[in-house]
């Protein structure tokens, strides 16, 4: 029983590792009147690195909010995130 709830753990450790988060850090706009922002997202992207793929969800779900995305800059991993967080401000995980 032992063995089995130790194959589970290491199991379920594993899944969660496999699906660790994405992140990417992008410059948006509004026009009339012309508004601009720097902003991060979490995206779903598996390796986490930029692609076409990456880009049309962060176009997507920023056009839901009435914004056009300008520039993906950068895709990256959690280790990033904290050093962000100030520059994104009020759009850090908006989207």
């Amino acid at each position: 029983m032992t063995r089995i709830l130790v194959s589970i753990a290491l199991l379920a450790f594993g899944a969660s590792a496999a699906q660790a988060a994405c992140y990417a850090d992008y410059k948006a706009k509004q026009d009339n009147p012309l508004r601009l922002h720097y902003g991060v997202i979490e995206i779903d992207a598996s390796p986490c690195e930029p692609s076409p793929a990456v880009e049309n969800t962060i176009t997507r779900r920023l056009a839901a909010g009435g914004w056009t995305l300008l520039q993906v800059e950068s895709v990256f991993d959690e280790s990033a995130l904290d050093a962000k967080r100030s520059d994104a401000g009020e759009y850090f995980l908006r989207f």
